[in-house]
């Protein structure tokens, strides 16, 4: 494989830890509207461990320009000279790095091989479309066959399809988050640099003020019994960061009639219960009462917001990633599994 001027490309404006699907995406279009050509590779197969998942994606432009990674850095000079080269033939091809390689060169640190599809100049509509459904939080994703890539609507799942691969977008997570003081900044601040959709709600206008210097989507909660105008989906988790439960009387019922898949609020065990037996008399059934986390965060007993917000962020990450293989299971019966399969913690926060 010939050398290529390479330039890994900035996501733009540092906003988050890494890259994510939809900026490989924004990528291509962005690319494409300056009249590049580029290369969509796709991670298909991984034969023994791979640092990445199946559909993991990297973008080439074919001026060396690229954006997105397979590894800690070892084989991307070389995925991106096969791109460009490719670029020449305008064929798709499937190329394996690593074991079992024909480039005996270029090899995994962990010794396993990946199978990468290179589909040039994919269909800038396709792509669009796919950007479109994730902008507006819908599944969708794209078939990458020999002649091309093509938009797919919800429902797809990421695998080969015969002689085609098809991968799967979901909605980005996002993370609602309301309280107050620092405990709220600094879960807003956290969720938004990890990269996931992040809203703030407190009735402190300078947590608002705070917040948005920050480039973070805060709202200022003026009125008690008036809920958050949002649209909550199952890739939305809320956690409640309030030290008192005047404000949960009303905003929590509300959260636990959405289709949220995380619903938490800090507390001591004695706050929890207490918090739990405050919403029954308000006439909150006991199927929605089930859908409240008796705990929240990874970390047991924090005693300072930034390791508060490190605990729950982790622990919403790891539940989210989980929806992978849990699929479409109601959120009850996914809290229920994950109960049943992790031991007791003790509650964060006090």
């Amino acid at each position: 494989m010939a050398a290529a001027a390479l330039k890994r490309e900035s996501a733009g404006k540092m906003t988050c830890l890494a890259t994510r699907p939809e900026d490989i995406l924004r990528f291509l279009v962005a690319r494409a509207d300056e009249g590049l050509a580029t290369v969509l590779v796709t991670l298909t197969g991984i034969e023994g461990s791979s640092p990445r998942a199946i559909g993991t994606q990297l973008a080439v432009a074919d001026d060396g320009r690229y954006l997105g990674s397979f590894s800690g850095g070892c084989i991307e000079a070389a995925v991106v000279a096969e791109a460009l080269s490719l670029l020449a033939a305008d064929r798709a091809k499937l190329v394996r790095f690593g074991a079992g390689s024909p480039y005996i060169d270029v090899r995994l640190p962990c010794g396993g091989g990946i199978d990468l599809l290179f589909t040039p100049r994919p269909d800038r509509a396709a792509i669009g479309a796919a950007l479109a459904r994730m902008d507006g939080r819908r599944d969708g994703g794209l078939i990458l066959s020999p002649g091309g890539a093509r938009a797919a609507g919800a429902g797809v799942q990421t695998g080969w399809q015969g002689d085609s691969f098809a991968l799967r977008y979901s909605p980005r997570l996002r993370i609602v988050a309301i309280g107050q003081g620092e405990d709220l900044t600094a879960t807003a601040r956290l969720a938004q640099f990890y990269g996931a959709e992040t809203l703030a709600f407190s009735p402190q206008p300078r947590d608002v003020a705070a917040l948005e210097r920050h480039g973070i989507a805060a709202r200022h909660l003026s009125i008690r019994h008036r809920p958050p105008t949002l649209r909550p989906d199952t890739a939305t988790a809320f956690v409640f960061l309030f030290h008192d439960r005047d404000w949960e009387e009303t905003l929590l019922p509300w959260a636990l009639a959405q289709p949220a898949f995380y619903i938490g609020a800090v507390g001591s065990p004695r706050a929890q219960a207490a918090r739990r037996e405050m919403l029954a008399a308000n006439g909150v059934d006991r199927t929605a009462l089930a859908a409240l986390r008796s705990h929240v965060g990874l970390i047991p007993s924090t005693r300072d917001p930034a390791t508060l917000a490190l605990s729950i962020v982790a622990e919403i990450v790891e539940m989210f990633a989980g929806n992978a293989h849990l699929g479409s299971i109601p959120r009850i019966a996914r809290e229920e599994a994950r109960v049943d399969a992790a031991p007791a913690a003790p509650s964060t926060g006090s």
